[in-house]
């Protein structure tokens, strides 16, 4: 398989997310999260947060600006999602200017009833202006082989 291995431990360029209210409301209304928290400012506010408060799966919308250099070259056809995880110091909440990388941690070999693949862990961490810790996403890509495709 083509993935350039000795990439593991690199990262992305920072970027930067601004977390707006509007984002968060959307986010909320796309999951089906009719929590008040990430919907009504006051409430929020009367509850402790300096804003609204994002859903537990916001980050998955952090996006680098540019494709990870570990994925360059790979064929898209065979890359799949895999799990996600969420580790949180604080929760993100509109106002919140979070400084962003995407870390390759590892890549693991399994191999799959359609052949074999590989699971290329990633982690976005996202800091606050303090240079803390708010968030950190972990993500699986599985880029299989090359050859057949699973059964629908």
């Amino acid at each position: 398989m083509e993935l350039d291995r000795s990439l593991v431990g690199s990262a992305t360029a920072p970027f930067v997310v601004e977390v707006e209210k509007g984002a968060i409301r959307a986010f909320a209304d796309a999951i089906g999260d009719d929590n008040r928290l990430a919907r009504d400012e006051d409430f929020a506010r009367s509850k402790g947060y300096g804003g609204l408060v994002a859903p537990p799966t916001f980050p998955a919308s952090f996006r680098p600006p540019e494709r990870q250099p570990w994925l360059l070259g790979l064929d898209e056809g065979r890359i799949l999602a895999g799990e996600q995880y969420f580790k949180y110091a604080r929760p993100v909440v509109s106002g919140d200017v979070l400084t962003c990388r995407l870390h390759f941690v590892r890549v693991d070999e399994k191999a799959g009833r359609s052949g074999a693949m590989l699971l290329v862990v990633q982690e976005l961490r996202a800091a606050d202006a303090h240079g803390d810790l708010v968030v950190a996403n972990g993500r699986v890509v599985i880029y299989r082989a090359a050859g057949r495709l699973p059964a629908a």
